[in-house]
C-alpha cells in the first residue's frame, strides 16, 4: 500500500495511487474481517443470545461498501484526467505496480483455499482480488505509456479497476444484506419446509413459520405446529419434525411449538396458514 501511493505521487500515476488508497481500504477491511472472525468465536451471553457469530455478516456488507466508496473516487478523478490527461513516468509505474502485483498473488494463495466458508472470507478474498486487477491494470497502463506514450491509458485502466470492483461486490452486498435484513436462505424453500412438516403423521396445521440466517452456513427456524389428536405423543412428533428439518433443510437450530388445538393460533390473531398446509375438510371436527 505505502510503496503504491508513494510510487503513485512520484510518478503521477492516478492508477497507482487508486490501487495504492484501494489497498488502503483493503487493511481496514481484512482488520475487520479478522476482528469480526475473532468476535464469531466468542459465546452466546444474556444480551446476545445468538451469539456474535452474525458480526461477520456485517463486517462483509460494511467492505462492501466501503469499496463503493472508494470506487466513487477513483472514477471522479478518472474522468477528469480522461478529459485532461497527465504526463505519466512508465518504468517507475511498472516497477511499483509489479511490486504490488506480487504481493497481491501471494495474498491470493493465502486466501483461495478458504475462502468459501464464509461470507466473512469471501469479502475478504474479493478485497484481494481487486486489488490484484488492480496491480494488472497498472501494469498493463505502464506498458503502454513506456511503449506508445497513451498517458489517457492510466485514467482508462482506473475506470475498469471501478467497473470491475462494483461487479464483483453487487453479490456479495446483496448476500449480506439479506441475512442482515432476516431474508430465508436461497437454498430453503419455505412452502416445501411447511408442506414437508405438514405431510408427518399426527401434524393438523403449520403457521408463523419464520427461516432465517444467523451466519452463512447457520439456518435458524421457529413454527407452531398444531397436532390432529391431542392424545399423539407429543415428543415422537417434535423428535419427527426436528429430525426431517436436520436431515432434509439442514436445519440444526429449530423451535417448534405444539398445540394441541387453534385456540392459541386465533388469539394470537389466527395467523393463516398457506395452502396446502392447513387441516383437511375431513379434520374440521379435530379444531
Amino acid at each position: 500500500m505505502l510503496v503504491e501511493i508513494v510510487g503513485g505521487w512520484l510518478f503521477n500515476s492516478l492508477a497507482l495511487l487508486a490501487d495504492g488508497g484501494h489497498m488502503l481500504t483493503d487493511a481496514l477491511a481484512l482488520g475487520m474481517a479478522w476482528v469480526a472472525s475473532r468476535l464469531g468465536q466468542r459465546s452466546a451471553s444474556d444480551t446476545h443470545t445468538f451469539g456474535f457469530r452474525r458480526s461477520e455478516i456485517l463486517a462483509a456488507f460494511l467492505n462492501g461498501l466501503l469499496l463503493w466508496v472508494m470506487v466513487a473516487f477513483i472514477a471522479y478523478e478518472a474522468l477528469e484526467r480522461l478529459a485532461d490527461p497527465k504526463q505519466v513516468q512508465g518504468l517507475g509505474m511498472l516497477i511499483t505496480a509489479s511490486i504490488g502485483l506480487a504481493v497481491n498473488v501471494l495474498l491470493i494463495l493465502v486466501l483461495a483455499k478458504d475462502r468459501h466458508e464464509t461470507l466473512n472470507l469471501r469479502g475478504a478474498f474479493l478485497h484481494v482480488l481487486s486489488d490484484t486487477l488492480g496491480s494488472v491494470g497498472a501494469v498493463a497502463a505502464a506498458i503502454a505509456i513506456m511503449t506508445a506514450g497513451w498517458y489517457w491509458f492510466d485514467s482508462l485502466i482506473s475506470l475498469v479497476i471501478c467497473a470491475l470492483i462494483v461487479y464483483s461486490t453487487i453479490g456479495l452486498l446483496r448476500e449480506s444484506t439479506h441475512i442482515l435484513m432476516e431474508g430465508a436462505p436461497s437454498r430453503i424453500d419455505v412452502k416445501e419446509i411447511e408442506q414437508a412438516i405438514h405431510e408427518l403423521r399426527g401434524v393438523c396445521c403449520v403457521y408463523d413459520l419464520h427461516v432465517w440466517s444467523i451466519a452463512t452456513d447457520q439456518a435458524a427456524l421457529s413454527a407452531h405446529v398444531v397436532m390432529r389428536d391431542s392424545n399423539l405423543d407429543r415428543q415422537t412428533l417434535l423428535n419427527d419434525i426436528n429430525r426431517l428439518l436436520r436431515e432434509r433443510f439442514l436445519i440444526s437450530h429449530s423451535t417448534v411449538q405444539l398445540e394441541s388445538s387453534h385456540d392459541l393460533k386465533a388469539q394470537n390473531g389466527d395467523h393463516p396458514c398457506r395452502s396446502g398446509t392447513a387441516c383437511r375438510l375431513d379434520d374440521e371436527e379435530s379444531k
